[in-house]
C-alpha cells in the first residue's frame, strides 16, 4: 500500500510520500514514489505515484524517455499545467491498454493514480489527482490538497489544520505528521518519507529531504504528537451522564 499528500496555498506546494510497497511478518520492500522532473528557472513539476508498481514505474520510464525527444509532448513543453495533466494521464493510459489484458488474465489490479503538483511560468501554482483511466480533478482553495492511497488515517489532521492560508513550513509539519499517523495505524506505510517544500515563484525546489527509520526529527514529532493529543483528550470535559438521564426521564 502507499500514502502520497500534495498540500497547495497561497505561499507555494508541498508534496509528501511513504516507500513501502508490500508488508508482511518476514518480508517488507520499499520503493521511490516521488519524481521530481522540474526544469529549474522555467517550471517546477513533481509526481507521487500509487498502485501497481509495474505500471507506474513503466509510465515514470516513458516521462523520462519524452524528455529525451524534442519532438513529441513532454513535461517540459507542454504549455501550461494542466496541459501536463492531460499529457501525463495519456501516458498513463497509453500504458495500461498495453499491460491491461495480461495483468487482468492472472486477477493482478492493473490500477494506479498520480499525484501531479508543480508550477509553469505565467501560472499559479497547481495540484492534480490523475486518476487511473487518466481523466483528473484539481485541488481548490476551498479543498486545498489531495491524497492517493491508504488515506483515510491521515485525512482527519489535514481536515482541521489545513486551509489555503497556511504558511509552507505549517503545511509541511501538517504533511509529516499526517503520514506519521497513518504509519501509526497501517503498518502497510512506512519510511522513509520524502518531502518536497516549494515557494512559489521561485520555479526552484530548495526543500528536499528524505526521513528514514529512526530519524530524530520523525521520532521528536511522533512523540511530541502523541503527548499533545493526550493532553488534549485528557483536557475534554467528562460526559454529564446525569443531565441527560434527567432529560430522558421529561421525555
Amino acid at each position: 500500500m502507499t500514502y502520497c499528500l500534495g498540500i497547495v496555498t497561497r505561499y507555494g506546494l508541498v508534496m509528501a510520500a511513504d516507500s513501502r510497497t508490500n508488508a508482511g511478518v518476514d518480508y517488507i520492500s520499499t520503493y521511490q514514489k516521488l519524481f521530481d522532473f522540474s526544469d529549474p528557472g522555467h517550471r517546477v513539476i513533481v509526481l507521487c505515484t500509487s498502485g501497481n508498481l509495474s505500471i507506474t514505474q513503466a509510465v515514470m520510464n516513458l516521462l523520462h524517455q519524452d524528455l529525451q525527444s524534442k519532438d513529441v509532448e513532454n513535461l517540459h513543453n507542454a504549455p501550461t499545467l494542466y496541459d501536463v495533466a492531460r499529457y501525463v494521464g495519456n501516458r498513463m493510459r497509453q500504458i495500461q491498454q498495453q499491460e491491461r489484458p495480461w495483468l487482468e488474465r492472472d486477477g493482478i489490479d492493473y490500477k494506479c493514480t498520480l499525484l501531479l503538483g508543480g508550477q509553469v511560468r505565467g501560472e499559479l501554482p497547481g495540484l492534480y489527482m490523475i486518476y487511473s483511466q487518466g481523466n483528473f480533478i484539481q485541488a481548490t482553495a476551498e479543498t486545498p490538497f489531495l491524497q492517493i492511497g491508504e488515506t483515510k488515517y491521515g485525512k482527519p489532521i489535514l481536515d482541521r489544520t489545513l486551509t489555503f492560508e497556511t504558511p509552507l513550513e505549517e503545511a509541511a509539519k501538517g504533511a509529516l505528521l499526517s503520514i506519521d499517523s497513518t504509519m501509526k495505524s497501517n503498518i502497510s506505510v512506512g519510511p522513509p518519507i520524502s518531502l518536497v517544500m516549494y515557494e512559489v515563484n521561485s520555479f526552484l525546489i530548495r526543500h528536499h529531504l528524505r526521513l528514514r527509520l529512526g530519524d530524530p526529527y520523525l521520532e521528536k514529532i511522533r512523540k511530541l504528537w502523541e503527548i499533545s493529543l493526550r493532553e488534549a483528550f485528557e483536557r475534554m470535559p467528562n460526559i454529564d451522564w446525569e443531565h441527560y438521564q434527567d432529560e430522558g426521564r421529561g421525555e
